[in-house]
């Protein structure tokens, strides 16, 4: 064997993250069986077998590539769940959802609805795996709600995780809309009526 060839110990020719980053987006405009390998490795800037090493499959890259973005892109959004009141953390949280979802160098809407939720029967886990990232937003907000009627920052009665539900499916209302086209400021005026909605 050749002294300049490593038998063991050999270090990835990549970034990581980043070519996880690259891989979501490809998984964001094409879906995940939308998504081929050529497109994802030519994205990724690695071939094949690299991809299979360090992923293991195209599964197991959708499952890390969706892990980066969740922890990365909802960061903003479950952040503002920390506003001082009820109001201001829906405020935020949804205004946040709006600009991430329709400014930044990346395609419009989101992953979490555009990635999957179409597949077909032997790719149900791929829509389990965005259900459950929804999901835990969704128990995030109402977590958040809970504290704040448990606080009296809510009227009393109020059902929060009705409300949480439906501050979530605005949200993922507004990413569909993002993807076909609508503006920021689209968004914020509906962000504006569900406000007015939540006051009275």
């Amino acid at each position: 064997m050749s002294p300049e060839v490593p038998t063991i110990g050999r270090p990835r020719a990549f970034d990581e993250e980043s070519v996880l980053d690259r891989a979501a987006e490809v998984f964001w405009r094409h879906g995940y069986e939308g998504a081929s390998l050529s497109a994802l490795t030519s994205a990724m800037g690695i071939n094949r077998p690299s991809l299979y090493a360090a992923f293991g499959s195209k599964e197991q890259l959708f499952r890390r590539a969706f892990a980066r973005y969740h922890e990365t892109k909802v960061a903003a959004a479950r952040a503002a769940l920390e506003q001082p009141t009820a109001r201001a953390a829906v405020e935020a949280f949804l205004r946040s959802s709006a600009d991430a979802l329709t400014t930044g160098d990346h395609p419009p809407g989101c992953l979490s609805i555009q990635g999957g939720l179409a597949c077909s029967p032997e790719n149900v886990g791929i829509s389990e795996i965005l259900a459950a990232g929804r999901a835990a937003t969704e128990a995030a907000l109402e977590e958040r709600l809970s504290r704040a009627a448990a606080e009296g920052d809510l009227p009393d009665g109020v059902d929060v995780r009705a409300l949480a539900r439906f501050v979530m499916t605005l949200s993922e209302g507004h990413a569909v809309h993002a993807a076909a086209g609508a503006s920021r400021e689209d968004l914020h005026a509906s962000v504006d009526i569900a406000l007015r909605a939540l006051t009275a």
